[in-house]
């Protein structure tokens, strides 16, 4: 027994000793840490926001007219980490409303389930058509679908949006992963919510 029980300690301490390091980098890699001034994590979020747009309009030039059109919109960038059978991921986010009011800062949230290991970074770009659908994402604490993947593809008087996918009444949503544009929008239970300390 003494044998075993020390067997199993020694397994515990190794697994510990291997996580470590990708715990740690998990947290040096999230850029809106809570080592940063407010001031520093709106400015980073915001840089973060232009990076975002400028990588969609790369890839798909057409996003930026129908975010032209838009009541409002919104960038998160995520960054996730999943561990043996449980995971999750967290990110920053900020949403821009055309009418030119201040900025409003959010953040997102989800938890996964099921055996696997790695990391991921993606960002997720919302466009807002009406008030409505602006008020009820930023206000109600808005949730994505647990594992619901959207695929209806937006269209306007016949001129097809390419990739940009309707996810709510009058949202739309497109996503970005470090190979570019993704075909498919998985939304894995996220939650979107107020960040109380950066609105203040």
């Amino acid at each position: 027994m003494q044998s075993l029980l020390l067997s199993l300690g020694i397994s515990l301490a190794l697994c510990l000793a291997l996580l470590t390091p990708l715990t740690a980098n998990a947290q040096f890699s999230n850029p809106f840490g809570p080592s940063k001034t407010v001031t520093q994590q709106r400015e980073d979020i915001l840089k973060k926001n232009d990076a975002t747009l400028r990588q969609l309009y790369r890839v798909q030039p057409k996003a930026k007219s129908l975010i032209n059109k838009s009541v409002a919109y919104a960038t998160f960038s995520n960054f996730g980490m999943k561990i043996l059978i449980a995971g999750g991921g967290t990110g920053s986010g900020v949403v821009i409303s055309r009418n030119g009011t201040k900025p409003i800062y959010m953040n997102m949230a989800e938890v996964q389930a099921g055996l696997g290991f790695g990391i991921k970074s993606f960002q997720n770009i919302f466009v807002f058509e009406t008030e409505a659908a602006l008020n009820d994402f930023v206000n109600s604490g808005w949730t994505f679908g647990g594992q619901v993947t959207a695929a209806a593809k937006y269209e306007n008087n016949g001129d097809a949006y390419q990739d940009a996918t309707i996810v709510a009444p009058g949202v739309l949503m497109y996503q970005l992963t470090d190979s570019g544009l993704a075909a498919e929008i998985t939304g894995k239970g996220t939650k979107y919510y107020k960040n109380t300390d950066l609105n203040k």
